[in-house]
């Protein structure tokens, strides 16, 4: 079974990184000349002042009053310069904005964490620590890059040596302001504390631009440009493609930079401009990479070598001869980069196999940059443009398409691994438990020699394939990883002769309907990554469940209580988002209600006569009492923010103690069913409730007393079939899970119940108000541990935070497991293979065209399911671990000590 493990958590890594070969590999190409405008630029220096999080619609909108928020920004808009939207890309973080805007490339996320700094650049920043979201004011983070800008300019006047850097030609200035970020994350886009950061910032804006006018003595040579990188939801998160997110402000002033222009009319897709009162001055929509080429065309620096941006001409306020130049050198620099990539992937692939990019020969190439050149020598500037603008789509698209050359061989052997792991685990699944190999002879059970040669072949014949090819080694294991897997497969022919024989036996019509329901169940899971109240559909299937099955006439009070649970956990998919209404009350009505709940237990213990009395009747004493707690933490805590007197030192002790007792508490409980089950629920809501900021809160309770009632569910099947069943629920300890998959074989309930497994690890996820988004993360929900933003220990708190009602849903199986008397290879198996199934039909659904919106959703419901399977396995130790060790509070530990 490790071994199983091992290759099955080995075989889903590959496919879950596959997806960053096949549809996100790095766009940099190298050994382009570097090409710049042969005129004077209109600039000397250029400043970009970049407003982290700054959403388009809240600078440029009216307030309530109908005052701008920024009224130096609007009479900019109005008097001085161009404006627009700059829609920027998935990811929408700020690295990745950055990247976009200065180099002019929307970067890949396998260089998240590189870098390249060259020299003559000067920074000052403040301390990590600094973004701190529950400070009393965080605008002061803006004030200091301003203070600090302010004083740098002052001390240039006093040193020499300063001052003759700064007022040298091609300088650009960057201002990185992360104020409106950090009040958007704590206080929500719509709060006050998020437009008076706006206010601020348009104040030191006017400040700046002053200082630095006088600095140069009004010379009329310096360039100003104000955006965003990335913009945010309402409930205050970004990363994903929501227009929220990726619409965020632009305008540009200054040397270089054309002044407004009237228009009677606008054609947008959206209503902006109407609701902000602009319609009357030119719009101006620019794509974030086109920052760069603009910025180089304006100081006249070479354009950054693999920058992909169009520079906005029709914002320059230059002659129609520098535009044209201008446009003219942006279509060379993103040739080169065509030239470069369509060079290299001839090189690297057999001369009969390539095909090139028919739209863009070389000799259209040298008739187009012919005929541009021949334009501009005739001084029909806006016919060059035009051409040159048509030139630059095009090779654009030459390079989208040697960049995805390799797609479809990839996504084939992927999908062949795929199918081949799923058709192996089943027939691993069939093997052991159905009995297929009786009668079968010993020369038929033992595949042939020609099996293991014939695989060789193919594999040294691939291998030499992409040897010759000069493949990165990923493509070998992506491309040799099916062979050993097809190859186990194809060496179990015996038995897939046999599952064939079995269903010949099957009456059709049932066999169909029972594949009909399975698939129907499977596309409810999927459809609930897009619309999360088919899981609402679903449960309220599932609640007549009992109707179609002996069950309520056998088991009412117990049927009642499935249904009842089932509806009640129906509502949970139709609340909103987590975050987006906060409501500490619920989370501490759902500390109460658990505490009501242990009262009632605590009650029937101390009935109890047994050894277990005392130390039992303490641990459920702790366990109250670390409810109670981690109720006034959150109480304290938000009351404490709302103050903005920040998280005071003793809540965030008590908070960090309450989450690591909760790893050790379910241990010290007896290892009876329900005692642990109930113990590990407890100590589970006493973190949850820490990590909760509304109604999510109660899903946890609600969601457990269902998996209590699966449990009684299973055990009265279990007793009204085939195979006996002595025990009551009551008596079964955890510690006695034996593998029993000698006792039965499989039936059909083994499949529903896998089923429930995967549809309540799905309910899971989405009934915390979780969507399939990198921006359903809400970052308050981590504040009774931490305000100051540190990435890492939020992520994993917030990961945490998720997991939760995945192992109370794991543990619930464990007791399934043990309860049904078969083996948890077996049910875990197929839980792995409907995850596989429906990862595989993620696959296909990945999108790199069509909106960000769109692109960024399809690549996370594949990152969330393949995430998931791959968690399981890890969730599926640690429940084993949670249920079945047992620590002693006091006195000699018991024989299962860990």
């Amino acid at each position: 079974m490790l071994l199983y493990i091992t290759l099955g958590l080995l075989v889903h890594f590959v496919f879950f990184a596959s997806i960053f070969d096949i549809y996100f590999t790095s766009p940099l190409v190298h050994g382009m000349t570097p090409q710049f405008t042969p005129l004077p630029p209109p600039a000397k220096r250029l400043m970009l002042f970049v407003a982290d999080g700054l959403r388009a619609d809240k600078l440029y909108e009216l307030d309530e009053d109908g005052n701008s928020r920024a009224p130096f920004v609007r009479n900019i808009i109005m008097n001085e310069g161009s404006w627009g939207i700059s829609h920027t890309r998935v990811p929408t973080e700020s690295r990745p904005g950055h990247v976009a805007m200065i180099a002019g490339f929307y970067e890949d996320v396998s260089a998240v964490a590189k870098g390249d700094l060259r020299s003559h650049i000067f920074t000052e920043s403040y301390d990590a620590s600094s973004e701190d979201f529950g400070a009393h004011d965080v605008t002061k983070l803006d004030t200091w890059v301003f203070d600090h800008v302010k004083e740098f300019f002052h001390a240039a006047r006093n040193n020499q040596s300063l001052f003759s850097k700064v007022n040298e030609d091609k300088i650009v200035f960057f201002l990185h302001l992360l104020g409106i970020d950090t009040n958007g994350h704590a206080h929500r886009p719509s709060s006050r504390e998020y437009s008076d950061n706006i206010k601020l910032v348009d104040k030191e804006l006017k400040e700046i631009e002053s200082t630095v006018k006088d600095f140069y003595g009004n010379d009329g040579k310096t360039a100003f440009i104000f955006t965003a990188d990335h913009g945010m939801t309402d409930w205050g998160s970004h990363g994903a493609g929501h227009p929220l997110e990726t619409c965020t402000p632009f305008i540009a002033w200054g040397a270089g930079i054309r002044l407004p222009q009237k228009v009677s009319a606008q054609k947008f897709d959206d209503s902006y401009l109407q609701e902000w009162k602009l319609e009357n001055w030119k719009r101006q929509d620019i794509n974030q990479a086109d920052v760069a080429p603009l910025m180089a065309a304006l100081i006249g620096v070479p354009f950054p070598l693999n920058s992909v941006g169009i520079i906005p001409v029709d914002m320059l306020n230059t002659s129609d001869l520098f535009k044209a130049e201008s446009m003219f050198t942006n279509a060379v620099q993103i040739l080169e980069q065509f030239k470069v990539k369509m060079t290299q992937k001839k090189e690297a692939t057999l001369s009969f196999l390539f095909t090139p990019f028919k739209s863009l020969s070389d000799t259209k190439q040298a008739n187009i940059l012919r005929k541009a050149r021949y334009y501009i020598k005739q001084k029909k500037y806006d016919e060059a443009v035009s051409l040159c603008r048509q030139l630059i789509h095009l090779a654009l698209r030459g390079l989208a398409y040697y960049h995805t050359y390799d797609r479809f061989f990839l996504a084939f052997n992927v999908v062949l691994g795929f199918v081949g792991w799923t058709s192996y685990a089943s027939l691993l699944i069939i093997k052991s438990h159905c009995n297929l190999m009786r009668g079968v002879s010993t020369e038929a059970k033992n595949p042939s020699r020609l099996l293991p040669c014939a695989f060789g072949a193919v594999g040294v014949s691939v291998t030499f394939f992409l040897l010759i090819q000069a493949c990165p080694w990923t493509y070998y294991v992506y491309c040799l990883l099916p062979l050993p897997i097809w190859y186990a497969v194809l060496r179990e022919i015996p038995v897939i002769q046999g599952f064939v024989t079995l269903l010949s036996t099957f009456p059709p019509r049932r066999f169909l309907g029972y594949l009909l329901l399975f698939i129907l169940g499977v596309e409810v899971l999927v459809l609930s990554f897009f619309y999360r109240y088919m899981l609402t559909a679903g449960l309220v299937a599932l609640a007549a469940w009992p109707f179609i099955t002996a069950l309520w006439t056998r088991a009412k009070s117990i049927s009642l209580s499935w249904i009842f649970f089932c509806l009640l956990l129906a509502v949970f998919p139709l609340m909103p988002v987590v975050g987006r209404k906060p409501d500490i009350f619920l989370v501490v009505g759902a500390g109460l209600l658990v505490l009501l709940l242990s009262l009632f237990v605590v009650t029937s213990v101390i009935k109890r006569k047994d050894s277990f009395i005392n130390e039992e009747l303490v641990l459920h004493l702790l366990q109250m009492l670390s409810v109670m707690f981690s109720m006034c933490v959150v109480y304290g805590t938000h009351h404490s923010l709302l103050k903005k007197q920040g998280l005071p030192l003793l809540n965030q002790i008590v908070s960090w103690t309450i989450l690591a007792s909760s790893f050790v508490m379910p241990l010290l409980s007896p290892p009876v069913l329900f005692d642990r089950l109930f113990s590990i629920l407890v100590s589970s809501m006493s973190t949850y409730l820490l990590l909760s900021t509304g109604y999510e809160a109660l899903f946890p309770l609600v969601l457990s007393c269902l998996m209590f009632v699966w449990i009684h569910m299973e055990q009265e099947t279990l007793q009204h079939s085939v195979v006996s069943c002595k025990q009551k629920v009551s008596t079964i300890q955890f510690a006695c899970n034996t593998d029993a998959a000698q006792c039965r074989d499989l039936c059909l309930d083994d499949i529903r119940r896998a089923f429930f497994l995967v549809f309540f690890l799905v309910t899971a996820f989405f009934g915390t108000g979780n969507i399939a988004s990198v921006n359903s993360f809400d970052p308050s929900s981590v504040y009774c541990f931490l305000t100051v933003f540190s990435p890492f220990k939020m992520g994993a708190l917030i990961m945490w935070k998720i997991l939760i009602p995945f192992v109370l849903v794991m543990c619930a199986f464990e007791a399934v497991q043990v309860t049904t008397q078969l083996s948890s290879k077996s049910l875990f198996l197929m839980v792995i293979n409907i995850s596989d199934i429906m990862a595989l039909h993620f696959f296909f659904l990945i999108k790199d065209y069509g909106s960000w919106l769109d692109i960024g959703t399809s690549i996370s419901h594949y990152v969330i399911v393949m995430s998931m399977t791959i968690f399981m396995v890890f969730l599926n130790c640690l429940a084993q671990m949670l249920t079945t060790r047992k620590l002693s509070l006091c006195g000699r530990p018991k024989s299962h000590v860990i």
